[in-house]
């Protein structure tokens, strides 16, 4: 397999890196989060200012560490879609200049596909077919991966995602931001059968997600709990939201691998991060006799050793992009064969 350096820079993390065969050999990653908790969330325009700021940074330490010359790297990747435009140019701008500077060809990447491909870097020996969970602040998807770079989505949330919701219900309860570790750190503390919450079921579409039903039900339950500002039970409530979100994510995936006979689970996306989520699909796939996969925490949330390991299949099936490759905010999956060229 080549050896890729890779860009990542669609959210609030700017990262680099260097991977070769499935192994990492630097990985880079300047996190926003301290600068974006003061607003609650992402602001767009602050996110690309700070890509601007220490792209360079990232990515000569990531070369630095890697102890490969640039001789030795076969390509640059980069996250073209979907993502903050804003953001995403700083990458993609950045990866243009060393492609061109350097003589490397340049590898597009679609967001997704890194993190799937978080997946393999986890487990060396991991191979399609499988199925794969994917959630996070912006998706949550049940993916079927067929073969490298051949993906069907067979479930997905009709509204919010569920990192969204785990953020929406960390400010409702004065947790802070990000959500998701704030509300899985005190929910220890909690009685996740204190309160019965939905879990969102689409009527016909047995693999596809809605959070914005539990959100509102969270709220309904904190005005029912505190009428008149009473202190609420935080950690119970905790609980139960985080025991919600996880049965309803696991019991479908675990569905969608039985139907398909697929012997294989894997989870990723920051959302998979979550211990209960990772806890209740581990149990139910012992259960089924299925595999479960997770990469290690550090490869959950945003990275650029992901980018760097699906663009280093992309560029072993002499698939590139061309200079005039654009950034996208959407882009389907299915779609992201449309990032490349043939025989390069």
């Amino acid at each position: 397999m080549p050896t890729i350096l890779a860009i990542e820079s669609s959210c609030d993390e700017t990262a680099a890196a260097v991977v070769c065969d499935r192994h990492i050999l630097s990985n880079v990653v300047s996190s926003q989060i301290a600068t974006h908790a003061l607003y609650g969330g992402v602001v767009p325009e602050i996110a690309a200012r700070q890509h601007v700021e220490t792209i360079n940074l990232a990515i000569a330490q990531a070369h630095r560490e890697s102890g490969k010359t640039w001789a030795e790297i076969d390509g640059i990747a980069v996250t073209t879609a979907p993502g903050l435009i804003g953001a995403l140019m700083v990458g993609v701008t950045a990866a243009k200049t060393l492609a061109m500077l350097h003589k490397k060809p340049l590898i597009a990447v679609h967001h997704l596909e890194g993190h799937i491909c978080s997946a393999l870097l986890a487990d060396p020996t991991l191979e399609p077919p499988f199925l794969c969970l994917l959630v996070s602040g912006g998706h949550s998807s049940i993916i079927l991966v067929k073969d490298y770079t051949d993906y069907q989505v067979m479930g997905k949330t009709r509204d919010d995602a569920a990192g969204e919701a785990f953020d929406k219900v960390a400010r409702l309860l004065g947790l802070g931001y990000p959500g998701g570790p704030a509300i899985d750190k005190i929910a220890i503390a909690g009685n996740p059968k204190a309160y019965k919450l939905p879990q969102g079921r689409i009527a016909d579409f047995p693999y596809d997600s809605s959070f914005s039903g539990l959100k509102t039900a969270v709220l309904r339950l904190t005005q029912k709990l505190s009428p008149n500002g009473e202190p609420l039970p935080i950690a119970d409530i905790a609980a139960s939201f985080q025991e919600a979100v996880a049965a309803a994510l696991s019991t479908r995936t675990i569905k969608c691998a039985i139907a398909h006979n697929l012997s294989t689970i894997v989870a990723v996306g920051g959302v998979a991060a979550n211990s209960v989520l990772r806890s209740r699909l581990v149990s139910m796939a012992a259960d089924h006799d299925l595999r479960a996969v997770f990469p290690p925490l550090s490869l959950c949330t945003d990275n650029a050793a992901m980018i760097g390991c699906a663009g280093a299949i992309h560029l072993a099936r002499g698939e590139t992009s061309p200079m005039s490759i654009a950034t996208r905010s959407r882009l389907n999956l299915e779609d992201c064969q449309s990032l490349y060229r043939q025989g390069a």
